[in-house]
């Protein structure tokens, strides 16, 4: 399916500018791909620059598309035969507003696209211009509008060549611990001295119990077991603070599931999963569970969960120090606990990262929409930016209107 006509993106006016068009030196041509298979050498060669974000590449997008029962559409740019971008695509229905958005839509920690290093470097303003105006082109009778969020407009030192489309600041900065030459070095990012007396006091805790072990999932059945008890142990979290809970349905399960089993490359999976296992009286049971998404150096937890009657020894808190000083064992660069402002996240990152969504109408109804989803960004962020304020609607939200309550952190 090819899009009505090529576009032609020209870095200056003039006669210089004319030559190069008339070579098609600039020329970038858009087109939308509806067979993924079809691409996917294109597609796996540019997910492996380690800027382009997992949650674009082709395991994780295929995976989503065939547990959702949604086809994937893809936005191609190529250059003289050279696919140089792709944004991969799902159309969801949500009040009516037909929306293309990336697949895993709340599940995904950081969303690029996927761009060749040299495009990338050298797009500008009127790059994204043009993707902008020939995706309204492709998706029109499609959907009503193209929501792209949670982009960074600077990832690790390269912008992205979507930043100039950006519409408003998402309410939900990304925290990362950078890892450096050792795990030592690492914690004196974060006051290492508080960091180790707390360690110690969840160990020996963990211990006059009877000990613990961290386990990390290896087979199919361990997989499985760990995915239940995080299902039940999460499902439980959300009912108590009076959240809807997003890992009810049995497509989003088996899209965990799936991800779980996906052959490791190397280092590299789409989600390894942690645990730390009691022994003693407690002999079995499962105190806390961390999934982790890796790509070459850049680890992202994806989820975690405690069972609340281990509370008392802060299993998440433990889980998270064995895990960060396993990837610093493991040559990693950073680990990065996703979106989504709690304390435990800001105790251990001494970076976040702005992200921000894009929203392109393509029709009347997705301009009102666009505008409407703008506005509720902006809501959410002036809420979050005034603790007592979001402190009051948590509570609320959970049903506990005690004054001395405080927010828990997912």
């Amino acid at each position: 399916m090819a899009a009505e006509a090529p576009v032609i993106v020209s870095e200056g006016e003039g006669p210089a500018a004319v030559q190069n068009e008339r070579r098609g030196a600039d020329r970038l041509a858009i087109d939308l791909v509806d067979d993924a298979s079809t691409i996917r050498a294109d597609w796996e060669q540019l997910e492996s620059d380690p800027l382009n974000s997992l949650h674009q590449g082709y395991g994780w997008c295929s995976i989503w598309g065939q547990t959702q029962d949604r086809p994937l559409l893809i936005i191609r740019g190529r250059q003289s035969g050279k696919t140089v971008f792709l944004l991969p695509l799902e159309i969801v229905l949500e009040g009516g507003i037909r929306k293309a958005r990336f697949p895993g839509g709340r599940f995904n920690n950081i969303n690029t696209g996927l761009f060749d290093r040299s495009f990338a470097e050298a797009a500008s303003h009127k790059t994204a211009a043009a993707i902008a105006r020939e995706a309204r082109k492709l998706l029109r009778g499609q959907a009503d509008i193209l929501a792209l969020q949670n982009i960074p407009l600077i990832w690790r030192g390269r912008t992205n060549p979507l930043s100039h489309l950006a519409s408003v600041e998402n309410q939900n900065p990304a925290f990362q611990i950078p890892l450096l030459a050792n795990f030592e070095s690492t914690l004196r990012q974060i006051n290492a001295k508080r960091r180790r007396k707390k360690f110690r006091i969840q160990s020996r805790r963990a211990e006059e119990m009877g000990g613990y072990s961290h386990v990390i999932a290896r087979s199919p059945r361990e997989k499985c077991e760990l995915l239940q008890t995080f299902f039940r142990q999460k499902a439980a979290r959300f009912a108590s603070q009076g959240i809807p809970d997003v890992f009810r349905d049995q497509s989003v399960k088996d899209f965990f599931y799936d991800l779980a089993n996906f052959p490791e490359i190397g280092t590299d999976s789409l989600l390894e999963l942690h645990a730390i296992r009691l022994h003693g009286q407690n002999e079995g049971f499962i105190a806390a569970i961390s999934g982790l998404s890796r790509k070459q150096d850049h680890i992202i937890c994806q989820f975690g969960s405690i069972d609340e009657t281990f509370a008392e020894i802060s299993p998440g808190e433990l889980l998270f120090w064995l895990m960060i000083e396993r990837a610093c064992s493991e040559n990693a660069a950073i680990f990065d606990f996703g979106v989504g402002d709690q304390p435990y996240k800001r105790s251990w990152c001494p970076l976040f990262t702005v992200q921000h969504d894009i929203f392109l109408p393509v029709t009347l109804k997705g301009r009102a929409a666009a505008s409407a989803y703008v506005a509720i960004a902006r809501t959410k962020s002036l809420i979050k930016s005034n603790p007592a304020l979001y402190a009051f609607i948590q509570r609320f939200r959970a049903g506990r209107p005690s004054m001395d309550a405080t927010p828990a952190a997912d």
